[in-house]
Protein backbone atom coordinates (compact mmCIF):
# COMPACT_ATOMS: atom_id res chain seq x y z
CA UNK A 1 0.00 0.00 0.00
CA UNK A 2 1.67 3.58 -0.69
CA UNK A 3 1.32 6.85 1.30
CA UNK A 4 1.53 9.88 0.13
CA UNK A 5 1.30 12.94 2.68
CA UNK A 6 -1.50 14.87 2.83
CA UNK A 7 0.98 18.26 3.17
CA UNK A 8 2.34 17.28 -0.15
CA UNK A 9 0.97 19.02 -3.76
CA UNK A 10 2.18 19.28 -6.47
CA UNK A 11 1.70 22.83 -7.06
CA UNK A 12 4.33 23.73 -4.85
CA UNK A 13 7.00 22.05 -7.14
CA UNK A 14 10.08 24.29 -8.30
CA UNK A 15 13.23 23.68 -8.88
CA UNK A 16 16.65 25.70 -8.53
CA UNK A 17 19.49 24.40 -11.19
CA UNK A 18 22.51 24.63 -13.38
CA UNK A 19 22.26 25.24 -16.65
CA UNK A 20 24.41 25.02 -19.77
CA UNK A 21 24.81 25.05 -22.89
CA UNK A 22 27.40 24.50 -25.94
CA UNK A 23 26.98 25.41 -29.59
CA UNK A 24 28.77 25.44 -32.56
CA UNK A 25 27.14 28.31 -34.29
CA UNK A 26 28.16 27.41 -37.93
CA UNK A 27 26.24 24.07 -37.52
CA UNK A 28 29.46 21.38 -37.93
CA UNK A 29 28.21 18.65 -35.48
CA UNK A 30 30.99 16.76 -33.41
CA UNK A 31 31.58 14.66 -30.52
CA UNK A 32 33.52 17.39 -29.13
CA UNK A 33 30.12 19.90 -28.32
CA UNK A 34 28.65 16.11 -27.05
CA UNK A 35 31.77 15.85 -24.09
CA UNK A 36 31.73 19.66 -23.88
CA UNK A 37 28.21 20.14 -22.38
CA UNK A 38 28.98 16.82 -20.55
CA UNK A 39 31.86 18.73 -18.81
CA UNK A 40 29.89 21.74 -18.17
CA UNK A 41 27.38 19.83 -16.49
CA UNK A 42 29.61 17.52 -13.93
CA UNK A 43 31.70 21.14 -13.14
CA UNK A 44 27.86 21.97 -12.38
CA UNK A 45 27.77 19.32 -8.99
CA UNK A 46 27.35 21.95 -6.65
CA UNK A 47 23.98 22.94 -8.18
CA UNK A 48 22.66 19.47 -8.25
CA UNK A 49 20.90 17.86 -5.48
CA UNK A 50 21.46 14.52 -4.18
CA UNK A 51 20.29 12.14 -1.68
CA UNK A 52 21.91 11.84 2.33
CA UNK A 53 23.97 8.86 0.98
CA UNK A 54 25.23 10.78 -1.44
CA UNK A 55 24.73 8.01 -4.05
CA UNK A 56 21.21 9.15 -6.22
CA UNK A 57 20.51 12.58 -7.45
CA UNK A 58 17.57 14.61 -8.51
CA UNK A 59 18.23 14.39 -12.32
CA UNK A 60 20.28 15.36 -15.62
CA UNK A 61 19.91 15.20 -18.90
CA UNK A 62 21.21 16.41 -21.84
CA UNK A 63 19.40 17.45 -25.46
CA UNK A 64 20.91 17.38 -28.70
CA UNK A 65 20.88 16.97 -31.78
CA UNK A 66 19.34 13.30 -33.43
CA UNK A 67 22.94 11.72 -34.00
CA UNK A 68 22.29 10.45 -37.70
CA UNK A 69 26.03 8.17 -37.59
CA UNK A 70 25.36 6.76 -34.24
CA UNK A 71 21.58 5.75 -34.98
CA UNK A 72 22.38 4.43 -38.12
CA UNK A 73 25.05 2.36 -36.94
CA UNK A 74 22.90 1.12 -33.82
CA UNK A 75 20.12 0.19 -36.05
CA UNK A 76 22.22 -1.43 -38.63
CA UNK A 77 22.39 -4.96 -36.68
CA UNK A 78 18.46 -4.67 -35.83
CA UNK A 79 17.46 -4.88 -39.54
CA UNK A 80 16.06 -0.98 -39.50
CA UNK A 81 16.62 1.24 -42.89
CA UNK A 82 16.74 4.78 -41.48
CA UNK A 83 17.66 6.65 -44.57
CA UNK A 84 18.66 9.89 -44.78
CA UNK A 85 19.15 12.86 -41.91
CA UNK A 86 15.85 13.69 -40.24
CA UNK A 87 14.04 11.39 -42.92
CA UNK A 88 13.43 9.29 -39.86
CA UNK A 89 11.91 10.23 -36.03
CA UNK A 90 13.44 8.78 -32.86
CA UNK A 91 11.32 8.32 -29.97
CA UNK A 92 12.73 8.15 -26.07
CA UNK A 93 10.29 6.04 -24.00
CA UNK A 94 10.39 5.25 -20.95
CA UNK A 95 8.62 1.75 -20.01
CA UNK A 96 7.58 0.39 -17.18
CA UNK A 97 10.23 -2.35 -16.37
CA UNK A 98 6.97 -5.35 -16.50
CA UNK A 99 7.18 -7.22 -19.69
CA UNK A 100 3.69 -7.79 -19.89
CA UNK A 101 2.77 -3.63 -19.65
CA UNK A 102 5.50 -2.83 -21.94
CA UNK A 103 4.74 -5.13 -24.49
CA UNK A 104 0.88 -3.87 -24.58
CA UNK A 105 2.43 -0.23 -24.23
CA UNK A 106 4.74 -0.79 -27.38
CA UNK A 107 1.65 -2.62 -29.15
CA UNK A 108 -0.07 0.33 -28.68
CA UNK A 109 2.12 2.65 -29.97
CA UNK A 110 2.34 0.94 -33.23
CA UNK A 111 -0.95 0.75 -33.28
CA UNK A 112 -1.43 4.47 -32.87
CA UNK A 113 1.53 5.13 -36.38
CA UNK A 114 -0.09 3.03 -38.29
CA UNK A 115 -4.12 4.92 -37.79
CA UNK A 116 -1.96 8.37 -38.32
CA UNK A 117 -0.79 7.11 -41.12
CA UNK A 118 2.98 6.74 -40.69
CA UNK A 119 5.55 3.52 -41.12
CA UNK A 120 6.96 2.50 -37.72
CA UNK A 121 10.63 0.84 -38.53
CA UNK A 122 10.76 -0.59 -35.08
CA UNK A 123 12.47 -0.66 -31.40
CA UNK A 124 15.77 -0.16 -29.77
CA UNK A 125 16.72 -1.16 -26.35
CA UNK A 126 18.88 1.88 -25.01
CA UNK A 127 22.66 0.33 -24.46
CA UNK A 128 22.55 1.59 -20.11
CA UNK A 129 25.06 0.75 -17.63
CA UNK A 130 22.52 0.08 -14.63
CA UNK A 131 25.13 -0.65 -12.06
CA UNK A 132 26.48 3.29 -11.96
CA UNK A 133 23.20 4.09 -10.19
CA UNK A 134 22.45 4.85 -6.50
CA UNK A 135 19.93 2.76 -4.43
CA UNK A 136 16.98 4.86 -5.26
CA UNK A 137 17.16 5.35 -8.80
CA UNK A 138 17.81 1.67 -9.75
CA UNK A 139 14.65 0.65 -7.89
CA UNK A 140 12.19 3.27 -10.08
CA UNK A 141 14.46 2.85 -13.17
CA UNK A 142 12.60 2.60 -16.14
CA UNK A 143 13.05 0.63 -19.27
CA UNK A 144 14.34 2.81 -21.77
CA UNK A 145 13.69 2.48 -25.73
CA UNK A 146 13.62 4.22 -29.13
CA UNK A 147 11.79 3.78 -31.71
CA UNK A 148 11.81 5.02 -34.86
CA UNK A 149 9.28 6.05 -37.36
CA UNK A 150 9.60 7.02 -41.09
CA UNK A 151 9.04 10.01 -42.63
CA UNK A 152 6.34 10.37 -45.72
CA UNK A 153 7.50 11.03 -48.87
CA UNK A 154 4.78 13.79 -49.17
CA UNK A 155 5.56 15.42 -45.56
CA UNK A 156 8.36 17.79 -45.47
CA UNK A 157 11.79 17.47 -43.14
CA UNK A 158 11.65 19.28 -40.42
CA UNK A 159 8.84 21.01 -38.34
CA UNK A 160 5.87 19.82 -40.42
CA UNK A 161 7.17 15.61 -39.69
CA UNK A 162 7.80 16.53 -36.13
CA UNK A 163 4.22 17.83 -36.07
CA UNK A 164 2.64 14.56 -37.37
CA UNK A 165 5.11 13.05 -34.81
CA UNK A 166 3.65 15.37 -32.02
CA UNK A 167 -0.29 14.06 -33.27
CA UNK A 168 0.86 10.63 -32.36
CA UNK A 169 2.69 11.33 -29.20
CA UNK A 170 -0.10 12.72 -27.20
CA UNK A 171 -2.67 10.37 -28.77
CA UNK A 172 -0.33 7.70 -27.26
CA UNK A 173 -0.08 9.96 -23.96
CA UNK A 174 -4.02 10.32 -23.58
CA UNK A 175 -4.17 6.73 -23.74
CA UNK A 176 -1.14 4.96 -21.82
CA UNK A 177 -0.47 6.68 -18.49
CA UNK A 178 2.57 4.06 -17.45
CA UNK A 179 4.93 5.33 -20.13
CA UNK A 180 6.43 8.72 -20.69
CA UNK A 181 8.00 9.87 -23.81
CA UNK A 182 10.66 12.33 -22.99
CA UNK A 183 11.16 13.17 -26.76
CA UNK A 184 9.76 12.15 -30.44
CA UNK A 185 11.29 14.29 -32.74
CA UNK A 186 13.37 14.33 -36.11
CA UNK A 187 15.51 16.93 -34.81
CA UNK A 188 16.10 16.14 -31.58
CA UNK A 189 16.89 13.87 -28.71
CA UNK A 190 17.02 13.46 -24.98
CA UNK A 191 19.41 11.97 -22.75
CA UNK A 192 18.21 12.13 -19.24
CA UNK A 193 17.06 10.73 -16.02
CA UNK A 194 17.52 10.41 -11.86
CA UNK A 195 21.77 10.78 -11.96
CA UNK A 196 23.88 12.69 -10.26
CA UNK A 197 26.26 14.47 -12.38
CA UNK A 198 28.79 12.42 -13.43
CA UNK A 199 26.55 9.02 -14.09
CA UNK A 200 24.87 10.71 -17.03
CA UNK A 201 28.11 10.01 -19.02
CA UNK A 202 28.44 6.75 -17.08
CA UNK A 203 24.79 5.30 -17.12
CA UNK A 204 24.42 6.06 -21.55
CA UNK A 205 26.60 4.05 -23.88
CA UNK A 206 25.45 6.11 -26.69
CA UNK A 207 27.31 9.51 -25.13
CA UNK A 208 30.14 8.02 -24.94
CA UNK A 209 30.44 6.85 -28.79
CA UNK A 210 32.48 9.16 -30.99
CA UNK A 211 29.31 9.08 -33.47
CA UNK A 212 26.99 10.97 -31.02
CA UNK A 213 27.76 14.16 -32.70
CA UNK A 214 25.73 17.32 -32.72
CA UNK A 215 26.09 21.21 -33.51
CA UNK A 216 23.97 21.81 -30.36
CA UNK A 217 23.88 20.41 -26.81
CA UNK A 218 21.64 21.58 -24.02
CA UNK A 219 22.83 20.31 -20.05
CA UNK A 220 20.54 20.59 -17.20
CA UNK A 221 21.62 19.68 -13.78
CA UNK A 222 18.67 19.66 -11.13
CA UNK A 223 18.13 20.78 -7.34
CA UNK A 224 14.77 20.41 -6.54
CA UNK A 225 14.18 22.57 -3.54
CA UNK A 226 10.12 21.90 -2.72
CA UNK A 227 9.52 18.50 -4.65
CA UNK A 228 10.55 14.62 -5.49
CA UNK A 229 13.05 13.82 -8.10
CA UNK A 230 12.33 11.20 -10.39
CA UNK A 231 13.49 10.03 -13.70
CA UNK A 232 10.54 12.21 -15.83
CA UNK A 233 10.64 15.15 -13.96
CA UNK A 234 14.78 15.49 -14.86
CA UNK A 235 15.43 18.04 -17.89
CA UNK A 236 15.95 18.69 -20.72
CA UNK A 237 12.14 18.95 -21.43
CA UNK A 238 10.80 18.61 -25.10
CA UNK A 239 11.89 22.46 -26.06
CA UNK A 240 13.50 23.81 -23.39
CA UNK A 241 15.12 23.54 -19.94
CA UNK A 242 15.19 25.29 -17.07
CA UNK A 243 16.58 27.38 -14.01
CA UNK A 244 14.38 28.41 -11.16
CA UNK A 245 10.30 28.76 -10.73
CA UNK A 246 7.48 30.46 -12.54
CA UNK A 247 5.52 31.92 -9.91
CA UNK A 248 2.43 32.17 -12.02
CA UNK A 249 1.94 29.10 -12.71
CA UNK A 250 -1.69 28.18 -11.81
CA UNK A 251 -2.73 31.20 -13.46
CA UNK A 252 -1.03 30.66 -16.41
CA UNK A 253 -2.09 26.86 -16.86
CA UNK A 254 -5.70 27.85 -16.00
CA UNK A 255 -5.77 30.34 -18.60
CA UNK A 256 -4.38 27.88 -21.17
CA UNK A 257 -6.75 25.42 -20.23
CA UNK A 258 -9.51 28.16 -20.23
CA UNK A 259 -8.81 28.73 -23.89
CA UNK A 260 -9.15 25.79 -25.63
CA UNK A 261 -12.46 25.78 -26.33
CA UNK A 262 -11.74 28.83 -28.79
CA UNK A 263 -8.03 27.26 -30.05
CA UNK A 264 -8.14 26.84 -33.84
CA UNK A 265 -4.70 26.52 -36.08
CA UNK A 266 -4.72 25.89 -39.73
CA UNK A 267 -1.38 23.63 -39.02
CA UNK A 268 -3.62 21.13 -36.87
CA UNK A 269 -6.53 21.27 -38.50
CA UNK A 270 -9.12 18.25 -37.86
CA UNK A 271 -6.04 17.48 -35.36
CA UNK A 272 -6.90 19.64 -32.69
CA UNK A 273 -9.08 17.18 -30.47
CA UNK A 274 -6.14 15.03 -30.82
CA UNK A 275 -3.47 16.81 -28.78
CA UNK A 276 -5.78 18.61 -26.56
CA UNK A 277 -5.33 19.38 -23.22
CA UNK A 278 -1.99 21.00 -24.61
CA UNK A 279 -0.77 21.39 -20.60
CA UNK A 280 -0.40 18.65 -18.45
CA UNK A 281 -1.34 19.79 -15.14
CA UNK A 282 0.44 16.46 -13.65
CA UNK A 283 3.76 18.30 -14.64
CA UNK A 284 6.18 20.70 -12.64
CA UNK A 285 6.27 23.98 -13.53
CA UNK A 286 8.89 24.01 -16.64
CA UNK A 287 7.29 21.11 -17.68
CA UNK A 288 3.57 23.25 -18.48
CA UNK A 289 5.58 25.77 -20.09
CA UNK A 290 7.04 23.11 -22.35
CA UNK A 291 3.87 22.01 -23.27
CA UNK A 292 2.95 25.59 -23.88
CA UNK A 293 5.60 26.20 -26.33
CA UNK A 294 5.13 22.97 -27.89
CA UNK A 295 1.79 23.47 -28.83
CA UNK A 296 2.24 26.78 -30.26
CA UNK A 297 4.89 25.69 -32.28
CA UNK A 298 2.87 23.18 -33.46
CA UNK A 299 0.16 25.62 -34.55
CA UNK A 300 2.42 27.54 -36.72
CA UNK A 301 4.39 29.55 -34.40
CA UNK A 302 8.35 30.28 -34.40
CA UNK A 303 9.93 29.02 -31.39
CA UNK A 304 11.55 32.19 -30.41
CA UNK A 305 8.38 34.06 -31.04
CA UNK A 306 6.69 31.77 -28.84
CA UNK A 307 9.42 32.43 -26.03
CA UNK A 308 8.85 36.11 -26.57
CA UNK A 309 5.15 36.38 -25.83
CA UNK A 310 5.32 33.72 -23.14
CA UNK A 311 8.15 35.71 -21.40
CA UNK A 312 8.05 39.22 -22.20
CA UNK A 313 10.49 41.65 -21.31
CA UNK A 314 9.26 45.06 -19.60
CA UNK A 315 7.91 46.89 -22.24
CA UNK A 316 4.25 48.75 -20.54
CA UNK A 317 6.80 52.04 -18.79
CA UNK A 318 9.71 51.65 -21.46
CA UNK A 319 9.95 54.77 -23.27
CA UNK A 320 12.82 53.81 -25.01
CA UNK A 321 11.43 51.04 -26.57
CA UNK A 322 10.50 51.56 -30.08
CA UNK A 323 6.53 52.14 -31.30
CA UNK A 324 6.12 48.70 -33.04
CA UNK A 325 7.74 46.91 -30.20
CA UNK A 326 5.52 48.22 -27.62
CA UNK A 327 2.75 47.66 -29.93
CA UNK A 328 3.87 44.20 -30.52
CA UNK A 329 3.91 43.10 -26.72
CA UNK A 330 0.98 45.11 -26.27
CA UNK A 331 -1.15 43.06 -28.82
CA UNK A 332 0.18 39.51 -27.86
CA UNK A 333 -1.00 40.62 -24.10
CA UNK A 334 -4.41 40.61 -24.56
CA UNK A 335 -4.17 36.95 -25.40
CA UNK A 336 -1.65 35.53 -22.84
CA UNK A 337 -0.27 36.85 -19.79
CA UNK A 338 3.29 36.56 -19.20
CA UNK A 339 4.57 33.21 -17.30
CA UNK A 340 6.18 35.31 -14.72
CA UNK A 341 8.93 34.54 -12.12
CA UNK A 342 13.24 34.39 -11.77
CA UNK A 343 13.96 32.33 -14.25
CA UNK A 344 17.21 31.66 -16.86
CA UNK A 345 15.33 29.27 -19.94
CA UNK A 346 17.18 27.89 -22.68
CA UNK A 347 15.27 26.60 -25.74
CA UNK A 348 15.96 24.73 -28.99
CA UNK A 349 14.12 23.06 -31.90
CA UNK A 350 17.35 21.61 -33.18
CA UNK A 351 18.06 24.23 -35.66
CA UNK A 352 18.42 27.34 -33.11
CA UNK A 353 19.30 27.20 -29.61
CA UNK A 354 18.28 30.67 -27.80
CA UNK A 355 18.33 31.78 -23.92
CA UNK A 356 15.99 34.47 -22.23
CA UNK A 357 16.03 35.69 -18.43
CA UNK A 358 12.96 36.96 -16.69
CA UNK A 359 12.40 40.80 -16.84
CA UNK A 360 14.06 40.69 -13.03
CA UNK A 361 17.06 38.88 -14.02
CA UNK A 362 17.16 37.11 -10.62
CA UNK A 363 18.68 34.13 -12.17
CA UNK A 364 22.15 34.59 -13.55
CA UNK A 365 23.45 33.33 -17.32
CA UNK A 366 26.92 34.37 -18.72
CA UNK A 367 28.30 32.95 -21.99
CA UNK A 368 31.01 33.55 -24.27
CA UNK A 369 31.91 32.64 -27.88
CA UNK A 370 35.11 31.88 -29.16
CA UNK A 371 37.28 33.10 -32.07
CA UNK A 372 36.32 29.91 -33.83
CA UNK A 373 32.68 29.94 -33.47
CA UNK A 374 31.58 28.06 -30.41
CA UNK A 375 29.24 29.63 -27.92
CA UNK A 376 29.24 28.64 -24.03
CA UNK A 377 26.83 29.23 -21.76
CA UNK A 378 25.77 28.30 -18.27
CA UNK A 379 24.44 29.69 -15.00
CA UNK A 380 28.47 30.96 -14.07
CA UNK A 381 31.32 31.28 -15.69
CA UNK A 382 34.36 28.97 -15.44
CA UNK A 383 32.43 25.91 -16.40
CA UNK A 384 34.90 25.21 -19.38
CA UNK A 385 38.57 25.93 -19.74
CA UNK A 386 38.95 27.86 -22.43
CA UNK A 387 42.40 29.96 -22.97
CA UNK A 388 41.63 33.85 -23.18
CA UNK A 389 43.10 34.15 -26.70
CA UNK A 390 40.52 32.29 -27.77
CA UNK A 391 37.69 34.28 -26.46
CA UNK A 392 35.90 36.83 -29.00
CA UNK A 393 32.77 37.79 -26.98
CA UNK A 394 32.34 37.43 -23.08
CA UNK A 395 29.15 38.92 -22.00
CA UNK A 396 26.14 37.84 -19.86
CA UNK A 397 22.19 37.20 -20.30
CA UNK A 398 20.32 40.64 -19.77
CA UNK A 399 16.79 40.72 -17.93
CA UNK A 400 14.21 40.26 -20.53
CA UNK A 401 16.65 40.17 -23.62
CA UNK A 402 17.31 37.42 -25.82
CA UNK A 403 20.24 35.05 -26.88
CA UNK A 404 19.88 33.48 -30.35
CA UNK A 405 21.80 31.56 -32.19
CA UNK A 406 20.65 30.57 -35.71
CA UNK A 407 22.99 27.27 -37.08
CA UNK A 408 21.52 27.43 -40.45
CA UNK A 409 22.37 30.84 -41.16
CA UNK A 410 25.62 30.48 -39.02
CA UNK A 411 25.19 33.88 -37.09
CA UNK A 412 24.69 34.89 -33.52
CA UNK A 413 20.73 36.94 -33.92
CA UNK A 414 21.19 40.12 -31.67
CA UNK A 415 17.98 40.77 -29.19
CA UNK A 416 16.99 44.07 -30.96
CA UNK A 417 17.61 42.80 -34.23
CA UNK A 418 15.22 39.39 -33.57
CA UNK A 419 12.61 41.49 -31.89
CA UNK A 420 12.26 44.34 -34.48
CA UNK A 421 12.00 41.35 -37.11
CA UNK A 422 8.51 39.70 -35.60
CA UNK A 423 7.55 43.40 -34.26
CA UNK A 424 7.45 44.49 -38.25
CA UNK A 425 5.93 41.42 -39.37
CA UNK A 426 2.07 42.83 -38.72
CA UNK A 427 0.14 45.82 -38.39
CA UNK A 428 0.09 45.61 -34.76
CA UNK A 429 -0.71 48.80 -33.65
CA UNK A 430 -3.22 49.39 -36.48
CA UNK A 431 -4.61 46.19 -35.20
CA UNK A 432 -5.19 47.65 -31.38
CA UNK A 433 -6.67 50.90 -33.05
CA UNK A 434 -9.44 49.28 -34.53
CA UNK A 435 -10.01 46.39 -31.82
CA UNK A 436 -8.75 47.44 -28.36
CA UNK A 437 -11.50 48.32 -26.04
CA UNK A 438 -10.94 50.43 -22.96
CA UNK A 439 -12.79 50.62 -19.71
CA UNK A 440 -12.31 53.84 -19.55
CA UNK A 441 -13.98 54.48 -23.06
CA UNK A 442 -17.37 52.71 -21.81
CA UNK A 443 -20.62 54.70 -21.00
CA UNK A 444 -21.51 54.09 -17.55
CA UNK A 445 -24.83 53.49 -17.24
CA UNK A 446 -27.44 56.37 -16.23
CA UNK A 447 -28.79 54.56 -12.74
CA UNK A 448 -28.90 56.26 -9.28
CA UNK A 449 -26.20 55.20 -6.83
CA UNK A 450 -28.04 53.01 -4.05
CA UNK A 451 -27.83 54.69 -0.62
CA UNK A 452 -28.73 53.31 2.58
CA UNK A 453 -29.47 54.43 5.57
CA UNK A 454 -26.26 54.56 8.71
CA UNK A 455 -28.51 51.50 10.06
CA UNK A 456 -28.48 49.73 6.66
CA UNK A 457 -25.18 50.75 6.21
CA UNK A 458 -23.19 48.85 9.19
CA UNK A 459 -26.07 45.93 9.22
CA UNK A 460 -24.64 45.51 5.26
CA UNK A 461 -20.92 46.15 6.76
CA UNK A 462 -21.51 43.80 9.83
CA UNK A 463 -22.77 40.90 6.87
CA UNK A 464 -19.97 41.57 4.46
CA UNK A 465 -17.23 41.08 7.27
CA UNK A 466 -16.34 44.36 7.41
CA UNK A 467 -14.59 45.86 10.67
CA UNK A 468 -13.81 48.80 11.94
CA UNK A 469 -10.04 49.23 11.43
CA UNK A 470 -10.20 48.04 7.41
CA UNK A 471 -13.59 50.86 7.03
CA UNK A 472 -10.64 53.63 9.16
CA UNK A 473 -7.86 52.79 7.67
CA UNK A 474 -8.73 51.06 4.51
CA UNK A 475 -12.11 52.39 2.85
CA UNK A 476 -12.42 56.24 4.38
CA UNK A 477 -8.66 56.84 2.51
CA UNK A 478 -9.86 56.27 -0.51
CA UNK A 479 -13.24 58.01 0.19
CA UNK A 480 -11.04 60.95 1.14
CA UNK A 481 -8.30 61.06 -0.42
CA UNK A 482 -8.23 58.42 -3.35
CA UNK A 483 -5.03 56.50 -1.84
CA UNK A 484 -4.78 53.20 -1.10
CA UNK A 485 -3.69 51.87 2.33
CA UNK A 486 -0.18 50.15 2.66
CA UNK A 487 0.58 47.74 4.50
CA UNK A 488 2.79 44.56 5.47
CA UNK A 489 3.09 41.43 3.88
CA UNK A 490 3.39 39.81 7.74
CA UNK A 491 -0.16 38.85 8.76
CA UNK A 492 -0.50 38.03 12.59
CA UNK A 493 -4.07 37.38 12.48
CA UNK A 494 -5.68 33.80 12.56
CA UNK A 495 -6.24 32.21 9.41
CA UNK A 496 -10.21 32.46 8.17
CA UNK A 497 -10.63 28.72 8.88
CA UNK A 498 -9.70 28.95 12.90
CA UNK A 499 -10.82 32.39 13.69
CA UNK A 500 -13.66 33.01 15.75
CA UNK A 501 -15.14 35.87 13.64
CA UNK A 502 -17.50 36.18 10.20
CA UNK A 503 -14.60 36.41 7.29
CA UNK A 504 -15.72 37.12 3.74
CA UNK A 505 -15.07 34.03 1.06
CA UNK A 506 -11.91 36.08 -0.01
CA UNK A 507 -10.55 35.99 2.61
CA UNK A 508 -10.18 32.49 2.43
CA UNK A 509 -7.67 32.76 -0.72
CA UNK A 510 -3.85 33.63 -0.12
CA UNK A 511 -1.23 34.68 -2.69
CA UNK A 512 1.47 32.16 -3.70
CA UNK A 513 4.71 33.54 -4.37
CA UNK A 514 8.29 32.02 -4.01
CA UNK A 515 10.32 32.25 -0.47
CA UNK A 516 12.63 29.68 -0.67
CA UNK A 517 14.66 29.66 -3.69
CA UNK A 518 14.62 33.81 -5.16
CA UNK A 519 18.54 34.91 -5.07
CA UNK A 520 19.27 37.51 -3.00
CA UNK A 521 19.59 40.91 -5.06
CA UNK A 522 22.74 41.77 -3.61
CA UNK A 523 24.58 38.19 -2.96
CA UNK A 524 27.70 39.61 -2.15
CA UNK A 525 26.57 42.50 0.26
CA UNK A 526 24.30 39.80 1.93
CA UNK A 527 27.10 37.03 2.43
CA UNK A 528 29.42 39.78 3.86
CA UNK A 529 27.11 41.76 6.50
CA UNK A 530 25.63 39.74 9.16
CA UNK A 531 24.64 42.82 11.05
CA UNK A 532 24.35 46.28 11.48
CA UNK A 533 24.40 48.90 14.56
CA UNK A 534 22.06 51.80 14.45
CA UNK A 535 22.36 55.03 16.45
CA UNK A 536 19.52 56.77 17.44
CA UNK A 537 19.41 59.62 18.43
CA UNK A 538 17.14 61.31 21.31
CA UNK A 539 14.59 63.22 18.83
CA UNK A 540 14.52 59.99 16.65
CA UNK A 541 16.68 61.07 14.68
CA UNK A 542 19.67 58.42 12.85
CA UNK A 543 23.34 59.57 13.85
CA UNK A 544 26.95 58.80 12.23
CA UNK A 545 28.87 58.41 15.38
CA UNK A 546 28.67 56.85 18.77
CA UNK A 547 26.93 59.73 21.20
CA UNK A 548 26.48 59.50 24.49
CA UNK A 549 22.64 59.68 25.36
CA UNK A 550 21.35 57.58 22.63
CA UNK A 551 19.28 54.65 21.66
CA UNK A 552 21.16 51.50 20.40
CA UNK A 553 19.13 49.67 17.40
CA UNK A 554 21.09 46.29 16.53
CA UNK A 555 19.98 44.70 13.22
CA UNK A 556 20.67 41.33 12.02
CA UNK A 557 20.20 40.67 8.85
Amino acid sequence: MSFVSPLYSSRFEHDACGIGAVVDIRGRKSHGTVDSALKIVEKLEHRAGKDAAGETGDGVGLLLQVPHRLMVKATGNLGIALGGERDYGVGVFFFPQDRVRRAQAQKMLEIIVDKEGLEFLGWRDVPVHPEVLGEKARSCMPHICHCFVKRPEDCARGLEFDRRLYVVRRVFEQSNVNTYIPSFSSRTIVYKGMFLVEQLRQFYADLTDPDCQSAIALVHSRFSTNTFPSWERAHPNRYILHNGEINTIRGNADRMLAREENMESTYLKGQMHKVLPAISKTGSDSAMLDNTLEFLVMSGMDLPLAVMIAIPEPWANDRAMSRSKRDFYQYYATMMEPWDGPASILFSDGDIMGAVLDRNGLRPSRYLITEDDMLILSSEVGVLDIEPERIRVKERLRPGRMLLVDTLQGKVVSDDELKEKYASRQPYGEWLDNNLVFLKDLTIPNKRVPEYTEEERQRMQKAFGYTYDEVKTGILPMARDGSEAIAAMGVDTPLPVLGKTYHPLFHYFKQLFAQVTNPPIDAIREEIVTSTTVYIGTEGNILRETPENCNVLRVNN
